[in-house]
């Protein structure tokens, strides 16, 4: 990542032009920062010093949001890739296998300037302002601590080599560090400025984090016996609800529609300035050949990540009706999953009849979309944060949403849902406005219980289950390939779904299958035993049919795998392994660490 700034020196090291946007970086020329650079008494003196040195702070993800869900094999997507969690189900490991996320360099960067940003010859309101922004990406960096670890060493300040009692700290507990996380929440949120450069961190995205933390952390309490914190699960979630009421009240944010519910959805993720949008509360900027975009050619094919079946079947019907009514709906294949569902599915999967103009890696070309089948992949594929077009410089040039309006109504929806304090006018305005947009029928309260999602969630009890599903629904929809699931499913003790074998599409039988919607055969199901002919048989508009020979796991040059020898689910892998509770809710500390410092002690079964 980058971030999208000019510099020019005039009168020593100045900033002479924002443009666009800020975010956290990767570039050659941002890699060293000003401790590295200057002295630290040449240095955090001027207004300009303190901006410079924040903005390698931002640590924001960019077009590889759209891919998360598959790297980190939810129920939304998967990959053939090697992934930790997949190492982690389908081996024996410990804390000498398990070695990633153990760093600490971002915090020390933070903390720096906390220790020295109290010297600029500035306003107290601008240095409650830096102070602020520091003490947002403090938060930030311990919550990704916290998810990974639960409890781990509390450092707020600079630590040299002659620190000995830091660096052979314990793990302090999750409760202590979350109240510092929400100590430096609350700083932010109070004291970073409102109006700031575009694409600049702002009091109402320090908010906007601030509520989908609590809104994660209250909810993991409630439903994670095993940290004993059930009882403080209630004062989090109503934080969560208050502080998304606050940004819903006061934040002149909106839902984005234009009256189209074909499209409205889609237009976040494709749109090339997101600065005026009013839904945006913080976005990924880019602008072609100063600062270049683009997801990569492969997200679409069968590039390592895949959609899942899974997700297709939890859209509702387009009148509002639960998919998994009707009849035989498993057996359902991919023209017919497709009809009369929600727009937002359309706007998110590559569906029956979608026109495919970027070809890289889709070895059957551009035009009207057939799936490309191959062993291992779902034959499902992901337009939503897919840009189709061949000119690269529109690649380039579309931003990426990170911080949604949507979002926050649902972190309010949800929250008040889980504390049993939901109303219908709560729904109407949270739920509803997103149904609105897309063109659904409104939630009402008691609805009906999917029988589907009751099976999913056997821990949820109380009178709002019904309320709880339903919601959850519309956030995996409404969030789909944001990058939410993961922490979803781990917060809300679901992570028995990563037993589930990931599955495809649905063929009832051999032969001919039309997966275009126009009625005419496009690709041909045969026997393994067969070989795929030379003269290949052609359809009615004189097009040569796609030939994959079916096989079954082993028969590696089968072209793709089915669950039943002429009929069944594509099928993706053969054994997802075990999810072991609560161990895999958390990773070891890695064992070169506590070798290091013996104080560090394994939880949760970890050695």
């Amino acid at each position: 990542m980058s971030i999208k700034i000019f510099l020019g020196r005039s009168a020593g090291l100045s900033l002479i032009v924002l443009s666009l946007s800020i975010f956290s970086c990767n570039d050659k020329f941002l890699e060293k920062y000003p401790e590295t650079q200057i002295g630290e008494g040449s240095f955090f003196n001027t207004e300009e010093d303190l901006n410079l040195y924040t903005y390698g702070l931002y640590d924001f993800p960019s077009s590889n949001l759209y891919t998360n869900e598959g790297y980190t094999l939810t129920d939304n997507a998967w990959s053939t890739g090697n992934i930790e969690l997949k190492t982690l189900m389908t081996t024996t490991p410990n804390s000498a296998t398990v070695t990633g996320g153990w760093d600490w360099g971002g915090l020390r960067r933070i903390n720096l300037f906390l220790a020295n940003f109290d010297r600029a010859n500035i306003s107290q309101e601008k240095k409650n302002h830096f102070e602020g922004l520091a003490r947002f990406f403090r938060a930030r960096f311990y919550v990704t601590k916290v998810k990974r670890y639960s409890d781990v060493p509390w450092i707020d300040q600079v630590v040299g080599t002659g620190d000995e009692e830091i660096l052979m700290a314990s793990r302090d507990s999750r409760e202590m560090v979350v109240g510092k996380i929400i100590e430096d929440f609350e700083f932010a949120a109070n004291n970073v400025d409102i109006s700031v450069p575009s694409g600049a961190v702002n009091r109402w995205l320090a908010k906007a984090e601030f509520a989908r933390f609590l809104l994660f952390e209250g909810t993991y309490r409630k439903y994670h016996s095993e940290l004993s914190l059930e009882s403080s699960a209630t004062a989090l979630l109503q934080k969560a609800a208050d502080i998304a009421k606050d940004i819903m009240d006061n934040g002149s944010f909106s839902l984005y529609t234009t009256g189209n519910p074909g499209a409205d959805y889609a237009t976040l993720f494709y749109s090339a300035n997101l600065a005026t949008n009013p839904e945006i509360i913080f976005a990924r900027r880019y602008e072609a050949n100063l600062l270049n975009g683009d997801n990569g050619d492969g997200m679409f094919g069968n590039y390592e990540n895949f959609p899942s079946k899974n997700l297709v079947q939890a859209y509702l019907m387009k009148d509002g009706s639960f998919y998994s009514s009707q009849p035989n709906y498993q057996q359902k294949e991919f023209v017919a999953e497709f009809t009369d569902r929600d727009p937002r599915l359309y706007q998110t999967y590559a569906y029956p009849g979608w026109e495919l103009i970027r070809t890289t890696t889709y070895a059957q070309g551009g035009g009207i979309y057939v799936q490309q089948l191959q062993k291992n992949f779902s034959g499902y594929h992901q337009i939503k944060g897919y840009y189709n077009s061949t000119d690269q410089d529109i690649r380039n040039d579309v931003d990426v949403p990170l911080y949604r309006y949507a979002e926050i109504l649902l972190i309010y929806a949800e929250a008040k849902a889980e504390l049993g304090t939901l109303t219908q006018g709560d729904l109407d305005i949270t739920v509803n406005l997103l149904r609105d947009r897309a063109g659904m029928p409104h939630l009402t309260m008691s609805p009906a219980i999917d029988p589907v999602e009751e099976a999913k969630f056997p821990n949820v009890t109380g009178a709002m289950r019904g309320e709880i599903f339903e919601i959850r629904r519309e956030r995996r929809v409404e969030l789909a390939f944001e990058g939410f699931r993961y922490d979803d499913l781990m917060r809300w003790e679901a992570g028995k779904f990563f037993e589930n074998e990931p599955v495809g599409l649905y063929f009832g039988s051999l032969g001919n299958h039309d997966l275009n919607g126009d009625g005419i055969p496009d690709i041909k199901l045969i026997p393994y035993a067969e070989s795929i002919p030379n003269d290949r048989e052609e359809n009615s508009l004189g097009k040569q049919l796609v030939y994959y020979r079916v096989g079954s796991f082993g028969q590696t040059d089968a072209s793709i795998f089915l669950s039943g020898s002429t009929s069944g689910y594509v099928q993706i892998i053969e054994n997802t392994g075990t999810f072991v509770t609560p161990k895999y809710y958390y990773r070891p500390v890695p064992q070169m660490q506590t070798s290091l410092n013996p104080n560090l002690k394994q939880i949760f079964g970890w050695d």
